[in-house]
């Protein structure tokens, strides 16, 4: 089984609930995962070359922005080459916003620019997931896995 690692960032909750459902999902299948915060975890990026599979998830700040927890995690990435790995980007927004889940897409962008195999989809959920976005969050997951087995 594969080695996964899930890093979030989550200011109100509604994007730990993914974090926790995908992590859920994962042990399920029998992976093996590490979970880690942006708040509260050091998270080299040189780190994310341990893993088999990587799941990320923000929430977006204002209108479209990365929340400072992430800022600094964002620039580090320009320094690892991520080509061939793995990646699904997900997260929490708010449709009150002219740019919905734009911390996700601008995520998402620069790990696809690093080399990294993303995920087709991108989870975005208006503010608190229900029940079928947690659906949407394992069927998500699934796909990480098949990429990697």
């Amino acid at each position: 089984m594969g080695n996964l690692l899930i890093i979030y960032a989550s200011s109100t909750g509604n994007t730990e609930l993914m974090a926790d459902a995908i992590e859920a999902y994962l042990r399920k299948k029998d992976h093996q995962v590490v979970s880690k915060t942006f708040d509260y975890d050091p998270i080299n990026v040189e780190d994310l070359l341990l893993y088999d599979g990587i799941l990320i998830g923000t929430y977006t700040w204002d209108d479209g922005e990365l929340p400072y927890e992430v800022e600094d995690f964002y620039e580090e990435l320009e320094d690892v080459d991520l080509t061939g790995k793995p990646v699904g980007v997900f997260g929490s927004a708010d449709s009150f916003y002219d740019t919905f889940g734009g911390a996700i897409d601008l995520l998402a962008d620069r790990l696809q620019s690093r080399g990294a195999v993303l995920l087709d989809d991108r989870i975005k959920v208006d503010l608190t997931p229900k029940a079928k976005d947690i659906e949407n969050c394992e069927l998500f997951t699934q796909k990480l896995i098949d990429k990697i087995e």
